[in-house]
């Protein structure tokens, strides 16, 4: 176990929230400079923090808790009738675990999405530098999961950091051109029967918030469980 009172946590100064229009937003940061690591990362995971680059982050506004920290109890969860025929559709996609390392094709694919589903957002316009910073980690246990389909093209790509705990769904982005395939879905679905595979308890998938449409899906997990008043409760 770690030390976590040994760690010092910093605060950002008020900023635009990403998800919420005309609120503002403070992040809680784990010291950059402290030694960053899987069992860290596992521990903070369980107090709702999730990584973007090689930073550990909460959301910690003042007057404001609608970011939940949600987490799918792999062994627990059990399948829709709509995320059976997802899987069914995508029974033909190959997929494999690549390293955590940038690669062009990679990155071509994580630019048609932003670009397409993320216009609006502060990851537009796509970089090659805003994608290694959001998504690779010098100390992450980190793995990229490859969707292809049987001609080998690439569709899908998981970002998923494997922790004690469980595994974290850092990011996942698609080719928009295979709306059918519900790549998204299919994407958690796999990740989900992973955690089991490797015999770990829970998918972790950030945060999700009421009032944001884009969040929605996470809901359609069931159950779910989210950190509440510093407890995970289970919704059935």
């Amino acid at each position: 176990m770690t030390d976590l009172a040994a760690i010092k946590f910093f605060v950002t100064p008020l900023h635009q929230c990403s998800y919420l229009p005309r609120k503002d937003a403070i992040t809680l940061f784990a010291d950059p400079k402290a030694n960053l690591n899987h069992n860290l990362y596992s521990e903070l995971s369980e107090l709702g923090f999730r990584r973007s680059g090689n930073y550990l982050y909460r959301p910690h506004c003042r007057q404001c808790c609608a970011c939940i920290p949600v987490r799918i109890p792999a062994d627990r969860f059990e399948l829709s009738r709509k995320q059976k025929r997802i899987l069914q559709r995508n029974a033909d996609l190959t997929i494999r675990c690549v390293p955590a390392e940038y690669q062009e094709e990679h990155y071509q694919l994580y630019a048609e999405y932003i670009a397409c589903k993320h216009r609006d957002g502060d990851m537009y316009p796509p970089s090659p530098e805003q994608y290694a910073s959001f998504l690779l980690s010098d100390w992450g246990n980190t793995a990229f999961f490859e969707f292809r389909l049987p001609d080998n093209k690439l569709v899908a790509v998981a970002v998923c950091d494997v922790m004690k705990n469980g595994l974290s769904a850092v990011y996942t982005f698609y080719s928009v051109h295979h709306a059918r395939r519900s790549l998204g879905v299919m994407a958690v679905l796999w990740q989900i029967e992973e955690c089991r595979k490797r015999e770990l308890p829970a998918l972790y998938l950030g945060y999700w918030i009421k009032d944001c449409q884009k969040m929605s899906y996470k809901t359609e997990y069931r159950p779910l469980e989210m950190y509440v008043n510093n407890h995970w409760v289970t919704v059935n």
